[in-house]
């Protein structure tokens, strides 16, 4: 079995003959094998995706991470390419990839569980190292060399790091606290200590109370001088820490109050924000819709009866001046008729005058008989001799009509009777 590398492979040629031939050549002896097989390994970089997801960490906070790692098959150790065939000659190079990410994720879990969260959050490159370090050695063994791993997102379903600013607060208030109570205590060891210190005087100034009464009162009066001062010292000291403690707690209290303000405001802020929102796309974009519609109709409304208005205007200026030259039309056309009855009256004179009597005699009948037409009742009076009943309304219309030439004659001076016996007369 022997190996030849490439930038991107690397070809591995074994063999095998149950009698294989041999060669000897410049004093060695060569065995060459009768079947030969060629297998390939990728020696490409590749990258992984090495995701941890809800790993409890060392306080049992669970939390998920996500690194890129760059690893490859290092062909150019010989030994560490020999546990790469070993472990892989035959597989894809994604059956490699996944071996490879299983084996740093393991590691990544395990290192997850020996840190906190926040040295883990803190301080990346130390994690990172520690992952790097660890993969590293078992997965040479393999024939694998890490390139680079780098901590891509840490993150959790808990609020935890999101929580560590108001853990923080909590721990200061906590320290207030404990001052406080350490104040507190070294109040009373101070006070405890005055105490003694009084008895021990006591004791002294009684032991010297038997070299001297005098000396005694001295210094009995000095010592309670003392204890006094120490004393009003120390209440005086002990207000003045109270009052410290006290004040510092205040102000670790008005600045968790602004916090927790400047988060409500936030909230605030966000509320207003999504109800502009919604009434922006519940009211205002539908009425300026409904507007931009209005305003479109109205438009189309006012064109058409624009346009109504001047087809009317043109069909009213069209009928009019069809109007017009009918009127002329049918002027032109009386006022020749008029020449030609001019004429007519000129060339035959009487002749049309008689004419023109006998077509209109019909009318005049028309308009004498109009009456009776339309008379709902007539009453006849009679003398007594005659006759009586239609015959007498008939009669008399017949005698209207024997006296019409006359009437006739005596209006126009023409003759009826006399026009029928004369020549006509031509120009």
């Amino acid at each position: 079995m022997f190996f030849t590398c490439g930038p991107n492979e690397a070809m591995v040629v074994s063999g095998f003959c149950r009698s294989p031939p041999v060669m000897v050549a410049g004093g060695r002896v060569f065995v060459l094998p009768c079947i030969q097989q060629i297998q390939r390994i990728s020696l490409n970089t590749l990258t992984l995706n090495v995701k941890s997801e809800k790993v409890y960490t060392r306080h049992g906070v669970p939390i998920s991470v996500t690194g890129i790692a760059q690893v490859k098959i290092q062909g150019q150790n010989k030994e560490m390419l020999a546990a790469a065939c070993q472990m892989f000659l035959g597989k894809t190079e994604a059956e490699i990839a996944h071996i490879a990410l299983e084996t740093l994720e393991g590691h990544q879990r395990a290192i997850m569980a020996h840190m906190t969260v926040e040295e883990i959050y803190k301080d990346r490159q130390k994690f990172s190292e520690q992952v790097f370090k660890v993969a590293s050695s078992d997965l040479v063994n393999m024939g694998i060399s890490v390139v680079s791993y780098t901590l891509k997102d840490i993150h959790d379903d808990q609020d935890y790091l999101h929580s560590l600013g108001k853990a923080r607060t909590a721990q200061v208030q906590k320290d207030a606290r404990i001052g406080e109570a350490e104040a507190k205590r070294d109040a009373g060891i101070r006070e405890a200590k005055a105490k003694q210190e009084k008895v021990s005087a006591q004791y002294l100034s009684e032991i010297e109370m038997a070299k001297a009464q005098r000396d005694y009162e001295l210094k009995k009066a000095a010592y309670d001088i003392e204890v006094n001062t120490r004393r009003a010292q120390a209440d005086l000291a002990y207000q003045l820490q109270v009052a410290k403690t006290k004040q510092q707690i205040e102000e670790q209290r008005v600045q968790v109050q602004v916090v927790e303000r400047a988060q409500q405001v936030a909230v605030q802020e966000q509320e207003i924000a999504r109800r502009e929102k919604e009434l922006e796309a519940r009211v205002r974009k539908p009425a300026e819709a409904e507007r931009y519609k209005l305003e479109r109709l109205a438009e189309a409304e006012k064109s058409q009866l624009i346009m109504q208005a001047e087809a009317e205007a043109e069909s009213v200026r069209v009928r009019g001046e069809a109007e017009a030259f009918a009127i002329g039309a049918r002027a032109r056309a009386e006022a020749e008729q008029m020449a030609k009855k001019a004429e007519a009256f000129q060339l035959y004179q009487e002749a049309a005058q008689l004419d023109m009597l006998l077509e209109k005699l019909p009318q005049v009948a028309e308009e004498i008989s109009g009456p009776l037409t339309s008379a709902n009742k007539i009453t006849l009076v009679s003398s007594g001799s005659g006759t009586m009943g239609a015959a007498k309304v008939t009669g008399e219309v017949l005698d209207i009509l024997t006296r019409l030439p006359e009437s006739v004659e005596r209006l126009t001076g023409v003759s009826i009777s006399q026009v029928n016996h004369k020549p006509l007369r031509t120009a």
